[in-house]
């Protein structure tokens, strides 16, 4: 953790739109409790976007995850829930005035298709998927690398195949079993979760205004900040909210703030616990633009 961090610039970047089941997002939370939150549709689906998160800090540029892309053939589009067919971060990331060839770090906090998938080209009848951010260096957790090489038959299915050997021949690939990486420097560090998945990357970002975590599928949006509501997709439910639990006590003590990636109206909020001991995110913010802390 830095003393001194730098000031940065953040953006939110949205991806490709997903509408999925309600309730295998809340877990064993009754939907007459969820419904509350979300607006559900006639197939008990939800809204959900893939947000990455865009980080200036001096001269370099950071992008942490890409969404889930647009690399499916439509079969599986449609079955997963994918609302668009044309690669939307690719184009999010030029109305913020940037290309994925400017991107010279890229975190990946696990390899499932909804964060990765945005890594690769935009799906074309009889042509191969290939890898974009050609100048970008590329990190992953070693143990979140491991299961992405070696999935259980739980969650195979939510991998990409060859992926990673595309990652390991683009001679780009950094894998971290520590809680720092010297690309990154002092003022990035990792909280590493396991609750969803083996060895998920939390990176925590040190500003001037405290610190900012990119909690990937630990807390994938505001609702999910309650404690006892986690997702069916969770390997280990019990163990994330103890995950869950600590991140957020830390992050409340610094003044900390969380940074979702599937909530559709909550891009960012601020770490704050109600009367009644409950976190929440307050001072939400849908889009981020040119923030600087």
């Amino acid at each position: 953790m830095s003393n001194n961090p730098t000031q940065k610039t953040f953006y939110s970047i949205n991806g490709n739109t997903q509408k999925l089941d309600g309730g295998a997002m809340f877990g064993n939370a009754p939907k007459a409790l969820w419904q509350r939150w979300v607006n559900v549709d006639e197939l008990n689906r939800i809204d959900l976007v893939c947000r990455a998160m865009l980080v200036i800090d001096g001269d370099k540029t950071i992008l942490f995850e890409t969404g889930i892309g647009a690399f499916f053939e439509p079969k599986y589009r449609d079955r997963y829930g994918v609302q668009e067919s044309q690669h939307v971060l690719l184009d999010s990331l030029k109305e913020a005035g940037f290309s994925h060839e400017d991107i010279d770090i890229l975190v990946l906090s696990h390899l499932h298709f909804d964060h990765a998938g945005g890594l690769l080209t935009q799906w074309e009848e009889g042509k191969a998927s290939e890898l974009l951010f050609p100048n970008a260096e590329f990190i992953v957790g070693q143990e979140a690398w491991e299961r992405a090489c070696n999935p259980h038959p739980r969650d195979r299915a939510s991998f990409i195949p060859g992926l990673t050997d595309k990652l390991e021949a683009s001679g780009r690939l950094h894998l971290v079993s520590n809680d720092s990486s010297d690309l990154l420097g002092a003022d990035y560090s990792f909280y590493v979760s396991s609750g969803h998945t083996p060895g998920m990357l939390i990176t925590k970002v040190e500003t001037i205004q405290g610190p900012v975590a990119f909690a990937a599928d630990l807390i994938p949006g505001a609702p999910w900040m309650h404690l006892p509501i986690t997702m069916g997709y969770d390997r280990y439910p019990e163990s994330l909210i103890d995950e869950k639990r600590a991140l957020l006590e830390s992050l409340k003590e610094q003044g900390g703030k969380v940074f979702f990636t599937h909530d559709p109206e909550v891009a960012l909020g601020e770490v704050a616990v109600n009367e009644k001991g409950k976190f929440f995110a307050d001072q939400p913010l849908k889009k981020v633009v040119r923030l600087s802390m």
